[in-house]
């Protein structure tokens, strides 16, 4: 099968099973907003711009797990600086789940490298840059390999791993596997806030 072909099949399935996702989840996304809303004064979505494809920045949608004006920086366990309900969708990773949105838009996919913030983006260098040639996604590579732990470097070096290697039939294992072992939202790791627009 031509990767032009799979690409498009890609696609596809991108947009089918993030449109079933955003109807199944209207409720509970719904009752999370609310949650978020009683929890802590702001709005339920946050908004940050990261690099898309080609660098190209693009507004990513996030729920809020953080208190608002909350500084940038390292998020530690029992950060003051995330709210109650913010705990509990971090731990559960429910927070990610409005990129459904991004993904219907074009602007990521089910499956790919995790957006970088612009500022980190622009400080790739060439063979970093490489991971911008793709889609970011929600699931990727580094993952199912401790994504959690891992180090900026051991990351990129997936990423550009699940770049090299690319087909629609890796995307598929990454996916089943991700469901199996019941992490399918990457989280980006407790690095930074990844929550305070700059």
């Amino acid at each position: 099968m031509s990767s032009k072909i799979q690409l498009i099949l890609k696609r596809l399935i991108d947009i089918l099973l993030s449109l079933i996702g955003l109807v199944l989840l209207t409720v509970p996304f719904a009752i999370i907003a609310l949650a978020i809303k009683l929890d802590s004064k702001g709005p339920a979505v946050f908004r940050q711009l990261r690099a898309g494809k080609d660098g190209k920045p693009f507004t990513l949608y996030k729920f809020r797990t953080m208190k608002v004006g909350a500084q940038d920086g390292f998020v530690q366990e029992d950060d003051p600086r995330v709210t109650r309900i913010g705990h509990f969708l971090r731990m559960t990773s429910l927070d990610e789940i409005p990129q459904l949105w991004n993904i219907l838009r074009g602007e990521m996919s089910l499956v790919g490298p995790r957006p970088d913030r612009v500022f980190r983006a622009d400080e790739y260098n060439a063979r970093v840059r490489s991971r911008l040639t793709v889609l970011p996604g929600i699931m990727g590579w580094a993952q199912l390999h401790r994504g959690r732990s891992l180090s900026w470097e051991e990351r990129y070096e997936l990423d550009l791993e699940y770049v090299d290697n690319w087909s629609l039939w890796l995307d598929l294992k990454i996916m089943v596997l991700s469901l199996l072992r019941g992490n399918m939202v990457q989280r980006e790791g407790e690095r930074e806030n990844g929550e305070v627009e700059k």
